[in-house]
């Protein structure tokens, strides 16, 4: 006899809990210091003791020790900047097919509204998966700061901003310096997006900022602390602007900054193509048959004693070592003279080495970039004009070159890499990739997030058609996959560009479709009480669309928003078949004890349902949670499945 009151596991409608992660992730590393003690109402909780953690580290301190001063960065705001990091996001991505292109192959992914929402919906699909992120965040000039400072401003203050829904007309703000909190403001709309980015990179992953002098100095101090200081790369110097400007009385600024962290010290930084301009200095004056060479150093960079000694030449020449000692040791001197490696000039005065063109592997990247081999924001204007009859919409594009390098850095075509930009403007990021797959082949896929901001109506933008920044942005990759695509423009390789992606899914931030995963306002008004509990008897949102239910679900389950997701019959009722099988999703009226069969038959790993698909009738209910848990029970671990209502 079945239990009425079982019930399936209820998939929860909000973003990954990251305190909840980082807890378990903790006790998988120090077991011992997790704890079980008795709160107030009598319950049993777990808990981390402090002290032994410590210990654990081998601190050993006495509890006094949180008084003392230390050392680290600290700012109005942090705090509570890092509880909005801890609340979960119970908005939802809803795709628009209509502003897409190829939608049912593409893994490109675009995505419209407030970046910091969007990060924490992406944590569950995409938590350890981009292998890139490339961001150029407002640079706090006080003019293009359009982000909230104020906690209480969430995905109620986006909808409202967006124009999704009725509200007061707030409005995100600049940032102007008379205000008392210039950087604290930047720094509390940086720190909860970074740390979320983090999240979202692999283990080998790498972040690039571009910056001004306004924030350098803060935002090396954040990257230290959100990604370690040890996993810092490089600062380089970007030569933005060839031509001088301003007036005299102060200097005229040609560069910016791109700040590089590694994720951790499993990042690989790949070298460089080398061009006919990098081999100059290679020659074969002797006719050596190794080929071109150029001379290397043999002096230590270091005082080595023992690495000081006289070499004879073949006529018995003494020549005397250099201040700090040789490169290397007497025998391996002697090694490199007879295979040729190191040889005498012709008055046997001195040793030369020689170091073999063959035998160079690339470049290592350079901290100064300058604009003549990356681009110059004028490169970035003129590239963006060709492609809008020459308007340009957006005023301060970045060039596609820049990014290109970024990417040559941790080129590797054997894999598919994602890169993430979540402040994408133009969408150069995307340009970037979309060029740089035809030109090597590679299989990169992007994610771009972008606030619909308003275009200023004096504006190119406004005045060509453009209301908004995500708006020139999908309009730019529309064009950048014809134009690829344009027979006129010559294909490298016509065998890759019909495998490469050449399309993207536009999805748009809003609430979530299951009214019950909406956060609603307390109230104590009986209508407005009454009017929340019927939310939980017709919970799907009327306007809510098969698809949107379908993605919604897709994204809260931590399946990638790309996934494919194929129709399937199964006892006559319609069912959502991804990753070959091993998510099925039923979105009917009303489900049957036949089409639980033939799920429990099917073997996936997870079977997701609506439950008012039951109709009320606990007892299908019960038989279907019963179905399951007997399947499970002659299974092996990994042939189980997870049956979920929504």
């Amino acid at each position: 006899m079945t239990n009425p009151n079982q019930q399936p596991e209820k998939l929860t409608g909000t973003s990954l809990d990251i305190p909840a992660e980082k807890r378990a992730q903790l006790k998988q590393l120090f077991p011992s210091a997790f704890t079980e003690s008795q709160n107030v109402q009598g319950e049993i909780i777990e808990s981390i003791d402090f002290e032994k953690l410590k210990a654990e580290l081998g601190t050993f301190s006495d509890l006094l020790e949180n008084r003392r001063e230390r050392y680290g960065m600290d700012w109005p705001g942090k705090k509570e900047a890092l509880r909005l990091i801890q609340t979960p996001s119970r908005a939802t991505l809803k795709p628009c097919r209509e502003e897409s292109v190829n939608f049912d192959s593409t893994e490109n992914l675009y995505i419209e509204g407030d970046n910091l929402e969007v990060l924490k919906l992406l944590q569950k699909s995409y938590y350890g998966q981009v292998k890139m992120i490339y961001i150029d965040p407002p640079y706090n000039t006080g003019k293009e700061f359009i982000y909230p400072d104020n906690y209480a401003e969430d995905l109620q203050t986006y909808l409202e901003y967006a124009g999704l829904i009725d509200g007061d007309g707030k409005k995100f703000s600049t940032n102007t310096a008379n205000e008392g909190r210039f950087h604290t403001k930047w720094l509390n709309m940086m720190y909860p997006r970074l740390y979320l980015a983090r999240n979202l990179l692999r283990d080998d992953g790498v972040i690039f900022i571009t910056i001004d002098d306004n924030e350098l100095s803060n935002l090396k101090k954040l990257c230290d602390e959100v990604f370690g200081e040890e996993n810092f790369v490089a600062n380089v110097i970007w030569q933005h602007s060839i031509q001088p400007k301003g007036y005299l009385g102060k200097f005229s600024v040609h560069h910016n900054y791109i700040l590089i962290y590694s994720k951790s010290q499993n990042f690989i930084l790949g070298s460089l193509d080398r061009t006919e301009e990098h081999n100059k200095a290679y020659a074969n004056p002797d006719n050596d048959p190794k080929g071109l060479w150029r001379s290397g150093d043999v002096r230590n960079s270091l005082y080595r004693p023992n690495l000081i000694f006289d070499i004879f030449s073949p006529s018995g020449n003494i020549i005397k070592p250099p201040s700090n000692g040789w490169r290397w040791s007497k025998e391996t001197i002697a090694e490199k003279i007879s295979t040729g490696e190191i040889i005498f000039n012709q008055t046997e005065t001195s040793i030369i080495r020689k170091i073999y063109l063959e035998t160079v592997e690339g470049r290592a990247p350079e901290t100064i970039w300058f604009g003549k081999e990356v681009g110059t924001t004028r490169d970035g204007n003129k590239s963006i004009k060709e492609l809008f009859e020459n308007n340009t919409p957006f005023e301060t594009p970045k060039p596609v070159e820049l990014i290109i390098k970024m990417m040559e850095l941790i080129r590797d075509k054997s894999e598919s890499q994602i890169i993430l930009d979540f402040f994408a403007g133009s969408a150069t990021t995307a340009h970037a990739i979309l060029n740089m797959n035809k030109q090597d082949g590679g299989d990169r896929k992007f994610i771009l997030v972008q606030l619909p901001e308003p275009c200023d109506e004096d504006s190119e933008a406004f005045k060509a058609g453009f209301r908004t920044i995500s708006d020139i942005g999908k309009e730019r990759i529309r064009r950048v996959i014809k134009k690829l695509n344009d027979k006129q423009e010559g294909k490298l390789d016509l065998e890759n560009d019909k495998e490469q992606d050449r399309g993207f899914r536009v999805f748009k931030l809003d609430q979530s479709n299951f009214k019950q995963w909406n956060t609603l306002p307390p109230t104590t008004v009986p209508d407005k009480i009454l009017e929340q509990l019927e939310l939980h008897i017709d919970h799907i949102s009327e306007t809510a669309s098969q698809e949107d239910l379908l993605f919604e679900i897709l994204l809260k389950a931590g399946f990638m928003p790309t996934a494919q997701a194929q129709d399937q019959t199964l006892a006559g009722k319609k069912v959502f078949s991804i990753a070959e099988g091993a998510l099925l999703i039923c979105l009917e009226d009303a489900v049957t004890k036949e089409l639980i069969d033939e799920v429990v038959a099917s073997e996936p790993m997870q079977f997701i349902c609506l439950d008012a698909a039951f109709g009320g009738n606990d007892q299908l209910k019960a038989n279907a949670v019963q179905t399951f848990a007997a399947h499970n029970m002659q299974k092996e671990k990994h042939n189980q499945i997870i049956f979920r209502t929504v």
